[in-house]
């Protein structure tokens, strides 16, 4: 099997890249590397923008593929508001572009990378594959579009998708290869991480003042070897019974902001300062998913989400770095 992933030079597209490579699967990365690095990229790597349909052309006409991977997206919610125009230029135009290649190449599958992000704030706790749809940030409105471009691609050319609408990535590659690295950086366990190697002064907690055992959001976080992982099982289904889907990707419970900072601190060691600052707009106070259906259809099993391990493996790659 050959696989083309877009945005296979970031974060969570890296260490699915290497589990492909490791199970004997034939990969061709496509990124602009505006958010992507170079040298996390294992196998080919064509650069180019999704955006320009020539890039594609041009750059893939020698190859042939099988699926594709797409994870290529901005994926700033509040930059996102800021700027509509960048998010759904490239979230929408580029994803349309890629399906358009895929259509005259005659790809036939494709997994996407989706969001729990178009739910916004959830009506319902677990939040279950059905549950109302209703973004809250141009991001999230921008994932649920292309859901929605997706089912009419396979209506009218037969092209199959999965879905996966992941929760909170976090942690790190268990052998300390890859990690997260976001320029400006928004994501509470990298912000610990910094404040702890005191690349920050203090680290600002959002909010003390929530529903919640101890005042602070809880959100469900998902390890990103998890999450490699279910994007081979989703390629694998797909391949076996040629059914579009959307499965909820998470663990089925949450973790305060609280527990998260004080994990921090346990594993490295530091008692960094912490700012408490005003709540942000649109910052539901808790949301988890209702996995079972990914469980079921995937066989999806977290094995590596438990946060001391998500913290752990984290704190060795940033640590590592600086």
């Amino acid at each position: 099997m050959k696989v083309l992933v877009t945005g296979g030079a970031g974060y969570i597209g890296s260490i699915t890249v290497k589990r492909l490579l490791e199970k004997g699967i034939d990969v061709v990365v496509f990124d602009n590397l505006v958010y992507g690095h170079k040298e996390s990229v294992l196998c080919k790597l064509v650069q180019g923008d999704l955006a320009n349909y020539e890039n594609l052309e041009n750059g893939l006409k020698h190859e042939s593929f099988d699926a594709v991977i797409h994870f290529a997206a901005y994926a700033l919610a509040g930059e996102s508001m800021k700027a509509p125009y960048k998010y759904f230029r490239n979230n929408i135009l580029g994803g349309l572009n890629l399906l358009e290649f895929m259509r005259k190449d005659n790809i036939n599958k494709i997994i996407f990378s989706s969001t729990c992000a178009i739910f916004g704030t959830p009506n319902k706790i677990p939040v279950s594959e059905n549950l109302e749809k209703n973004p809250e940030s141009v991001y999230g409105e921008s994932k649920l579009m292309f859901e929605n471009v997706l089912s009419w691609y396979n209506k009218i050319y037969g092209i199959k998708h999965i879905n996966l609408r992941y929760f909170n990535a976090a942690g790190a590659s268990l052998d300390g290869d890859f990690g997260e690295r976001h320029d400006p950086e928004t994501h509470i366990i990298p912000l610990a991480i910094q404040a702890a190697l005191g690349k920050i002064d203090k680290f600002t907690l959002f909010g003390d003042d929530y529903p919640t055992k101890d005042g602070t959001c809880i959100r469900d976080y998902v390890h990103v070897e998890d999450l490699a992982t279910v994007h081979i099982q989703a390629l694998n289904k797909l391949s076996e019974n040629n059914q579009s889907d959307s499965f909820n990707i998470g663990t089925g419970y949450g973790y305060t902001n609280r527990e998260v900072i004080d994990m921090v601190k346990k594993v490295s060691g530091v008692d960094f300062s912490i700012e408490i600052s005003q709540r942000r707009a649109g910052d539901p106070s808790e949301i988890f998913a209702e996995n079972k259906k990914a469980k079921e259809k995937l066989g999806f099993a977290p094995r590596f989400s438990d946060l001391e391990t998500i913290v752990k493996t984290a704190w060795q790659w940033h640590k590592k770095q600086s």
